[in-house]
């Protein structure tokens, strides 16, 4: 296991330990959360741990013309019940994402150190948002980091029923008019998958990171 410096470097992603781990350590400031992400790594610790840093064997991932949308969601978008945003309120939609109950996790992985990270990192232009609202009110939203031909997915969150898939769903339709390789979801989600997300092999996600 590769413990992490001051020095800015990560090792391959493909010295990951079978369960994913590549490094230990480090500190989550832009220039290595940067180095990370084009590097096809993540951060994902909780509280009480140091900082992991990962890169699954498997890589959950959508092509964006491959984006599966049920009738009913069809339904849903065309009444318009719902209004969404690009990028208009950042720290809103990380801190919902923080602090909303998911079932079966009984905390967040969220902490509040990567909440700031990656504030400063949506003030360099690099992190992005999605929100949802009805009415005034933001009732979903995800958020992630943008690498220009990449868009990889960090969480998302719903107060009423379905509105995270709205959100992912424009992003996905705003990520196929742009021409983007794929949507990184990270890890294996049967919500995800439902939308037209699947895993494909590590080192297949290396190489259409480097494009």
């Amino acid at each position: 296991m590769y413990f992490l410096t001051s020095e800015l470097y990560f090792p391959s992603a493909e010295q990951a330990s079978p369960e994913g781990i590549v490094a230990i350590g480090g500190d989550l400031s832009p220039q290595r959360l940067l180095l990370a992400y084009r590097s096809g790594i993540f951060p994902w610790f909780e509280d009480d741990e140091p900082i992991l840093w990962w890169s699954p064997p498997e890589r959950m991932v959508l092509f964006p013309d491959e984006l599966k949308i049920s009738k009913s969601m069809r339904n849903i978008i065309n009444r318009g019940i719902f209004r969404v945003t690009f990028n208009t309120a950042f720290r809103e939609v990380i801190s919902n994402c923080r602090n909303i109950k998911r079932d079966g996790q009984p905390g967040t992985w969220i902490t509040t150190d990567m909440v700031e990270a990656y504030c400063n990192l949506n003030e360099l232009g690099v992190a992005k948002s999605v929100e949802v609202w009805q009415g005034d009110e933001l009732v979903g939203g995800l958020y992630g980091v943008d690498l220009g031909h990449i868009f990889c997915g960090e969480s998302m969150f719903s107060k009423v029923s379905n509105a995270s898939k709205i959100a992912f769903i424009a992003l996905t339709k705003q990520l196929y008019i742009a021409n983007y390789r794929l949507l990184d979801c990270q890890v294996y989600n049967e919500h995800l998958e439902s939308l037209g997300a699947r895993e494909i092999e590590r080192e297949d996600f290396l190489e259409i990171l480097k494009y």
